[in-house]
């Protein structure tokens, strides 16, 4: 490219959220210089809500009003967390998910005032989290914790946490503190084997306009191909269990060194009692994903989800 252009990119207006996107626009003027960037930030229904996020139809309520300004041509592009991107139904119709930005950490991790580790908790510990993913986990390694849901984004998080009247400890996403300037507060990454991430976890994603071809290359150009692999056999695995803001699936797919794709996921009971567990191996990602499903299922995982999304 080398005709100047205007790129208007969409997002909400979170501390973390707006650290994204100057991540974008610090990569297109270092690989486009051409492309100004104008950056229209706005308040989500899933930022104002402080209810359970599945009355807002669960984690969509992060992206519709951002989605809907990228349809309506507001904006061009938009950046979410590939996290706060459902995956029980498809992109909206007319957009496309152009690019994946390379993956940063995935691991979950703990922030204790004190700076113990997660099995240095002693009994009873109050725990901050509101993610069915984590809970379940939680209950499965370490049931003498105690999750307590919380909301809000993690700066406000944290804020809670340090006031002390209701949380001891949090679990965050490693990849989130590190985007706003945080992981000084991490006193514990846990291994992912052991707490298996959510899908799509340190992964960010461009969407825009079908039709939008110039844009849908431009972001293309930013993108990594490992993480659009490893992101789409996960979302793949998701979207066949039709998993949401309710199920306890958690999932990591990782390029091997021979170019193959494992993917590891779990479906877990929210009181940690009952695990489903299913690793393999293909070259195709979508292929690995469907099998992946197909075991789950097979294993009883249709049962198990519908039994969490009414806990």
């Amino acid at each position: 490219m080398s005709d100047s252009r205007l790129l208007r990119i969409g997002t909400r207006n979170s501390p973390m959220a707006l650290a994204q996107v100057e991540r974008v626009r610090a990569m297109l003027a270092d690989r486009h210089p051409e492309v100004t960037v104008d950056v229209l930030s706005m308040s989500t229904s899933g930022d104002r809500w402080h209810g359970d996020l599945a009355a807002l139809g669960g984690k969509g309520a992060f992206t519709k009003e951002v989605d809907a300004a990228l349809i309506a041509g507001d904006v061009d592009l938009v950046v979410h967390c590939v996290k706060d991107v459902p995956g029980d139904r498809p992109a909206p119709a007319g957009t496309v998910m152009a690019a994946y930005l390379a993956r940063d950490d995935v691991r979950d991790c703990l922030v204790h005032p004190g700076g113990l580790r997660i099995d240095q908790l002693p009994s009873g510990t109050r725990i901050g989290t509101s993610a069915v993913r984590r809970v379940a986990q939680l209950a499965l390694h370490w049931p003498s914790l105690v999750p307590v849901p919380i909301r809000g984004n993690a700066n406000s998080r944290l804020a809670k946490l340090d006031a002390g009247d209701r949380y001891d400890a949090l679990l965050l996403a490693f990849s989130g503190l590190e985007r706003i300037g945080q992981a000084a507060r991490i006193t514990h990454p846990i291994d992912v084997d052991t707490m298996v991430p959510a899908v799509g976890s340190g992964t960010l994603v461009l969407q825009c306009r079908e039709d939008d071809t110039s844009t849908r290359d431009l972001a293309a150009s930013l993108g990594d191909p490992r993480a659009w692999r490893e992101t789409v056999a996960e979302r793949t695995m998701l979207h066949i269990l039709q998993g949401n803001c309710h199920s306890p699936i958690a999932a990591l797919a990782r390029t091997e060194p021979d170019g193959r794709l494992g993917l590891r996921a779990r479906v877990i009971s929210v009181d940690g009692k009952t695990v489903l567990d299913v690793h393999e191996w293909a070259a195709d990602p979508v292929t690995l994903g469907t099998s992946v499903a197909a075991a789950l299922l097979r294993q009883g995982a249709r049962d198990l989800l519908d039994l969490s999304a009414h806990v």
